[in-house]
C-alpha cells in the first residue's frame, strides 16, 4: 500500500513535466512558422524601393512603388482560398501535418524570390515570375497564423490561453523586427550599388534553412489534446461526411461574421503601423531611410515587449473587454498621432511610434485568442483561417497599396489615418455582437 501510495507523487510529477515540456515545443512550432513569414514580409516591405528598381524600372518611381505594393496585395488575395485548404487538412487531418506542410511550401517560395532575375535580365517574365511566386507564399502563408494560434490555444491551460496564443503576433513582430534589423544592416554594410545588384536578394535566401528548422520542429510534435479527443468521438460515430468549411456555412455564420469585423483593425493596423510605415516616413515624411528603419524598430520592440503582457491581461480582464478598449484608442487617437509625425524629430516620432505600437498590442495579443474561442474544435482552424485571412486579404495585404493610393489621388497625408479609423470602427460594431469568451471553455 505504502509503496503505491508514494508511485503517485512521482506519476503526477511526471506527466506535469511532459506536459510542460510538449507546451513549450507547441510554443517553439508555432513561433518558428509565423517568424518565417514575417520576416519575408518585412523584408519585401523594407526593400520595397530597391524591389521597384529591379522589377519595375521602366516606371517612374510612384508607379514602381505602386506596382510592387500592388503584387504584395494580390498575394494576399489566394488567402482566403489558402484558409479553406490549411483549414480543411488541419480540422480533418491534424493541426501538425497541416502546419508542417504548410512552413515548408512557404519557406522555398521565399527562398525562390532570393533566386529570380530581374526585368534587365528576362523582361516581363520578370514580374511576372514574381507575382507566381508571391501567389504561392501567400497561399502557404494562410495556413500559419491560424494555424498556430489553434494549436496553442488547444495545448495551453485554461486560465492562461491568452497568454499562449500571444506568442503568434509576438512571433510575427519578431519577424518584422528582424527583418528590420537584417534590412537595415545590409544599408548601413553595403553600398548602393552592391544593395541594388544583389544584396537585397540575402533576406529571401535566408528563409529556406529556416522553414526546414521550423517543419523539423512540427514534425517532432504530437498532435494537440483537442484534436486527439475529437478524433477519438468521430471514430464511434458514422456519418461524418460533412466539409468544415459547409459546416462554418451552415452553422456559424455569425462567428464568421464577428470573427472578419474583429480582424479588420488588425489587418489594417499592422500593415500600416509595421510594414508600411518605413515607406510612409521615408517618402511622404521626408525622413531619411536609416531614421524610419530606427522608428519602426523601436515601435516593433514595443509591441513585442507588450504583447505577452496584453495576452495576460486578457486571460484577467476578457477579451472582449481588451479588444474594445483597443479599438476606442484608434479611433480616439490615430487622426492627432498621424497629424504629429509631419516635421518632428526623431525623439517626437519614435514617442508616436511607442503609443501606436502599445495600442497595437492590445488587440494583437488579444485577437488570436477570441478568434479560437469563437469556434468548436472541429472547425477552428477552418474558421479561424477563414475569417482572418479574408480580413486580411481585403484589408490587410492590399493596406500599403491602399494608402500609397489615397495619398496620391487625395493629394493629402493623413489619408493612411482614414483608412485606419474606418477598420477600428468595424471592429468595435462587430465586439458589440460577440459575447464574452474568457472565462468558458473552449468549445467542443
Amino acid at each position: 500500500m505504502s509503496s503505491t501510495t508514494l508511485n503517485i507523487p512521482t506519476l503526477d510529477c511526471a506527466a506535469a513535466g511532459a506536459e510542460r515540456q510538449a507546451l513549450r515545443k507547441a510554443a517553439r512550432a508555432s513561433f518558428m512558422g509565423n517568424f518565417v513569414e514575417w520576416f519575408d514580409y518585412a523584408a519585401y516591405g523594407y526593400l520595397a524601393t530597391i524591389i521597384a528598381a529591379t522589377f519595375f524600372p521602366q516606371a517612374d518611381k510612384t508607379s514602381g512603388l505602386l506596382a510592387t505594393f500592388a503584387v504584395f496585395a494580390l498575394s494576399f488575395l489566394v488567402r482566403p482560398l489558402g484558409g479553406v485548404v490549411w483549414g480543411h487538412l488541419g480540422d480533418r487531418h491534424g493541426r501538425r501535418n497541416a502546419l508542417s506542410w504548410s512552413i515548408l511550401i512557404m519557406s522555398l517560395s521565399t527562398f525562390c524570390i532570393g533566386l529570380l532575375p530581374g526585368y534587365a535580365q528576362i523582361g516581363l517574365w520578370a514580374p511576372c515570375l514574381l507575382l507566381v511566386i508571391r501567389l504561392v507564399q501567400g497561399f502557404s502563408a494562410s495556413g500559419e497564423y491560424a494555424g498556430a494560434a489553434a494549436f496553442l490555444a488547444e495545448y495551453a491551460p485554461a486560465g492562461r490561453r491568452g497568454l499562449y496564443t500571444s506568442i503568434v503576433p509576438a512571433s510575427t513582430a519578431a519577424g518584422l523586427l528582424f527583418g528590420a534589423a537584417f534590412v537595415a544592416a545590409l544599408h548601413e554594410l553595403l553600398s548602393s550599388q552592391a544593395l541594388h545588384s544583389w544584396g537585397w536578394r540575402l533576406p529571401f535566401l535566408l528563409a529556406a534553412p529556416f522553414g526546414l528548422v521550423g517543419r523539423y520542429i512540427r514534425m517532432n510534435l504530437q498532435d494537440t489534446p483537442k484534436f486527439l479527443e475529437m478524433e477519438q468521438r468521430l471514430e464511434r460515430k458514422t456519418g461524418m461526411t460533412a466539409t468544415p468549411i459547409g459546416v462554418l456555412l451552415t452553422h456559424h455564420r455569425r462567428s464568421l461574421a464577428i470573427g472578419l469585423g474583429v480582424t479588420c483593425l488588425n489587418a489594417v493596423a499592422f500593415y500600416l503601423l509595421l510594414s508600411y510605415m518605413p515607406t510612409y516616413l521615408s517618402s511622404e515624411m521626408g525622413m531619411s531611410e536609416r531614421d524610419a528603419f530606427i522608428a519602426s524598430t523601436v515601435s516593433l520592440a514595443t509591441y513585442i515587449g507588450l504583447i505577452f503582457l496584453m495576452g495576460r491581461l486578457s486571460d484577467q480582464f476578457g477579451r472582449k473587454t481588451m479588444l474594445v478598449v483597443a479599438s476606442l484608442l484608434f479611433l480616439g487617437f490615430t487622426v492627432p498621432l498621424f497629424k504629429l509625425l509631419d516635421g518632428q524629430p526623431l525623439l517626437v516620432i519614435l514617442a508616436i511610434q511607442i503609443i501606436f505600437g502599445a495600442m497595437l498590442a492590445m488587440n494583437d495579443g488579444t485577437l488570436p485568442c477570441l478568434l479560437a474561442e469563437i469556434f468548436p474544435t472541429a472547425v477552428r482552424f477552418s474558421g479561424f483561417a477563414l475569417s482572418f485571412n479574408l480580413a486580411n486579404a481585403l484589408f490587410g495585404g492590399t493596406a500599403p497599396f491602399i494608402a500609397t493610393w489615397l495619398i496620391q489621388a487625395s493629394g493629402n497625408k493623413l489619408a493612411p489615418a482614414g483608412y485606419l479609423l474606418a477598420a477600428a470602427l468595424v471592429a468595435l460594431v462587430a465586439l458589440l455582437m460577440c459575447k464574452e469568451t474568457a472565462h468558458s471553455p473552449l468549445k467542443d
